[in-house]
């Protein structure tokens, strides 16, 4: 019963401490940005990803233009997507836009923050900060957990968990 008892409080204290580390919510004005994470990267990798919600409480369009990050030598908006059975990622060209209304998710898988030339790789349980600038917004400061939201899983080979590895 004791052991049961340690291994349901663990289990409720890395939920709870998982799920708020990533809890962050900023709300600049008509924006609202909610939890921000990355994953950890392996060592050595040079690049990794950061994943965020965003949503645009105003009745007119807005964009994410631009983001850096003093952890990275640069940092770009980047999709990420499959056709045919090939992987292709590409920088978002002019921005990405946050139609009015609406939330747009940065996730594995599609849109994500490419954070590259990482001079030291993002470790478990850190931030990274980062600065977003909006086309009408201005400029947001956030901080990407490392580690939550369910982002321990990366790839060998590059340490950008939402690249599906060719098979």
């Amino acid at each position: 019963m004791k052991k049961f008892t340690l291994v349901l409080t663990a289990f409720f204290l890395a939920l709870f401490f998982g799920a708020s580390a990533g809890a962050q919510t900023v709300t600049p004005g008509d924006i609202e940005i909610t939890g921000p994470y990355a994953r950890p990267m392996v060592p050595g990798a040079k690049v990794g990803g950061g994943y965020l919600s965003i949503t645009n409480k105003a009745t007119a369009d807005d964009k994410l233009v631009g983001i850096n990050s003093a952890r990275a030598g640069s940092s770009e908006l980047h999709r990420m997507s499959v056709d045919n059975g090939v992987m292709t990622m590409r920088p978002v060209a002019g921005g990405l836009a946050i139609p009015a209304g609406q939330t747009v998710e940065l996730k594995p898988g599609g849109y994500h923050v490419m954070f590259k030339n990482v001079g030291e790789p993002f470790k478990r349980g850190e931030t990274i900060k980062a600065t977003l600038t909006f086309e009408k917004a201005g400029q947001v400061d956030v901080e990407f957990a490392v580690g939550a939201a369910g982002a321990a899983k990366t790839d060998s080979q590059s340490g950008m968990g939402d690249m599906p590895m060719p098979q």
